[in-house]
């Protein structure tokens, strides 16, 4: 009976050893010599990106450079202007200081101007920017293989500055045309052009805005706006998507210095490509056109008027015998529906009515002397532009 008192109070006692044991070791692990483990915490995304393309998420754009750049040219143009001579010339007292070699009345010299364009058929039509080779008397474009050829203008269009121009050759490398409408705010886009006439430069950068419009750069607008660098000498050149497909035509930048601040402005292809295909077809863009001149309304204007919104337009001048004036529209009428569609400001109504075919009738509601009225009137072809206002 003894004995087993004895075992069990050992048993106990080393039990009760045992558990402190744990309990020192578990409190105090370094009596072992050892140290614990570290935890790290770590968190891992909850989304399933699905990859839609090579180009997601790219680490080079070269595929697409190699598809568009060849299709990207130099333009070189030269004119022949008329320096007048110091009008000191013809003064009778400080003639007699020049020599008779200088006091002719006037001197011809050659102006040279950089620009870029895109060719866009294997026949070799070439897509630039008006403003590159306005007024140009030759006009050299520099292949990316380094042939240069002479280009002929088939016809411009100065309000939406576009021009297409013409080379010889056949099989010559086209760009793909891309969807400028699917494209997105945070697109990558590579810039390709001649900045400066250094020679064929890539820029990159991203979509920063679609849709601008209201800039004053052009009558008609609706830029892609970007951050890849553009400089003088980009005009006419790509703006390309990753896929290496063309989605606009660089055009201008917003810049106090002359050169790139991250504010670019890129023509649509798919307005560059309607306003090619007329300059091909018909030599020119015909658009419709109403004999107007308008100013949107800003609240205090809208508030004088009567008016609970600035949406519309005002007519602030007509042309005699015009379309709006045979409709018998006056000075002072507000213009807030044209086609049933809803007027927003003056380059609203611009894109709308020119939209229109010489010929077609433009049914439009507005606000005259606080009254609603509506009229018909039969659009004509637009003229060439004398100012930016006038519609």
């Amino acid at each position: 009976m003894k004995i087993t008192k004895s075992i069990i109070f050992l048993f106990q006692f080393a039990t009760l050893g045992l558990a402190a044991a744990f309990i020192l070791i578990y409190m105090y692990p370094d009596l072992l010599g050892t140290e614990p483990s570290p935890t790290v915490e770590i968190i891992e995304t909850q989304h399933n990106h699905k990859v839609s393309g090579s180009r997601q998420g790219a680490t080079s754009y070269a595929d697409a450079v190699d598809a568009a750049a060849p299709a990207v040219v130099n333009i070189q143009t030269s004119k022949i202007i008329t320096r007048k001579a110091n009008p000191l010339y013809n003064d009778p007292f400080f003639g007699k200081f020049f020599s008779d070699r200088n006091q002719t009345k006037s001197r011809k010299e050659i102006e040279s101007s950089l620009g870029s364009g895109v060719i866009f058929n294997q026949h070799g039509y070439i897509l630039t920017n008006n403003h590159v080779i306005a007024g140009a008397d030759e006009i050299l474009v520099a292949l990316k293989s380094g042939e240069i050829k002479q280009a002929r203008i088939i016809g411009t269009d100065p309000e939406t500055d576009l021009a297409v121009l013409k080379i010889n050759g056949d099989h010559l490398p086209a760009i793909t045309l891309g969807k400028d409408k699917q494209a997105r705010v945070g697109d990558v886009v590579l810039a390709i052009g001649n900045p400066f006439g250094v020679g064929q430069t890539v820029t990159s950068g991203i979509i920063s805005a679609t849709g601008r419009d209201m800039l004053g750069i052009n009558t008609f607008e609706n830029f892609i706006q970007t951050d890849a660098a553009i400089n003088p000498g980009n005009s006419g050149g790509a703006l390309i998507n990753s896929y290496g497909e063309l989605i606009g035509i660089n055009t201008a930048i917003f810049s106090k210095s002359g050169g790139s601040q991250g504010i670019g402005f890129a023509i649509p292809i798919s307005l560059a490509k309607n306003v090619m295909q007329q300059i091909i077809e018909h030599g020119q863009v015909i658009r419709g056109w109403l004999g107007v001149a308008i100013q949107s309304l800003d609240p205090q204007l809208a508030e004088s008027l009567g008016l609970s919104s600035t949406n519309g337009v005002i007519i602030t001048n007509i042309i005699i015998n015009g379309p709006a004036d045979k409709a018998k529209l006056t000075r002072g009428d507000v213009i807030t529906k044209i086609n049933n569609i809803e007027i927003k400001n003056v380059r609203h109504a611009l894109n709308t009515i020119s939209q229109a075919k010489p010929g077609d009738k433009l049914v439009i509601e507005g606000i005259r002397q606080g009254k609603v009225f509506d009229a018909t009137a039969i659009a004509i072809q637009r003229p060439r532009p004398q100012r930016i206002s006038e519609q």
